[in-house]
């Protein structure tokens, strides 16, 4: 199956699901910004199942898969092009990142940046087994002008347990905590929240350490399971 038979057989399986007043509902929780076609995401990866198991031939069709989805103006084909690329990850690697990132500024908000950050770190825990200063990758996005390539860069250790750099998260944590950036502040919480499930002592220390620059919010969120004196 090539990569437009494929959004072909999305678009067959999802279009006759279509709920408008669903729809209405998707559109009005991101604020009205973008259109649906009113499809919870189990009703969405059940009919997109139904197409049955693709062979890929490699990152290239995969990508040309998930950008022409991504041309599409409902954005549960972007959903299904995140499930996609987060399904085949072992078929990317660094030298894939720019082509990801370009998906990830098209129409950007958090539910597609967050999608495909965690496609970014599983392709980035991969590479840096390999080799440990494809890292170096990260550093560089953490200077984006975008602030949403930025909370990619500082979400991009999700998952990695006890793998997690912990220069590079504390270091990125102190790099951005003066923005002012919503969906930053919450990033750094969010990246420091996680590892602390595996490493609390590590995060409760650099919290009590940094507390006067860290806003509100990200201390928040980081320390949610976590015991602050």
């Amino acid at each position: 199956m090539t990569p437009k038979q494929f959004v072909h057989a999305v678009e067959h399986a999802l279009i006759p699901l279509a709920d408008k007043s669903e729809a209405q509902g998707m559109k009005a929780y991101l604020l009205n910004q973008f259109e649906f076609l009113g499809l919870a995401a189990p009703v969405r990866r059940a009919a997109v199942k139904e197409i049955g198991k693709v062979k890929w031939q490699g990152s290239s069709d995969l990508l040309a898969a998930a950008e022409l989805l991504w041309q599409k103006p409902e954005r549960e084909y972007r959903y299904t092009a995140v499930d996609l690329l987060r399904q085949n990850s072992a078929q990317f690697n660094v030298n894939d990142l720019s082509a990801l990132q370009a998906l990830l500024l098209r129409e950007p908000w958090w539910e597609t940046v967050d999608g495909l950050s965690a496609v970014i770190a599983e392709v980035m825990h991969a590479a840096v087994q390999q080799k440990p200063n494809a890292a170096a990758t990260m550093d560089v996005w953490l200077k984006h002008p975008s602030h949403w390539v930025r909370r990619s860069a500082m979400l991009h250790q999700l998952g990695w347990r006890l793998d997690t750099d912990t220069t590079r998260l504390f270091g990125y944590a102190i790099q951005l905590a003066d923005e002012k950036e919503f969906f930053i502040r919450k990033a750094i919480g969010w990246a420091l929240r996680d590892y602390a499930r595996w490493n609390p002592q590590a995060v409760t220390d650099f919290l009590q350490g940094n507390r006067n620059r860290l806003s509100g919010l990200t201390v928040r969120e980081a320390a949610k399971h976590l015991q602050l004196t």
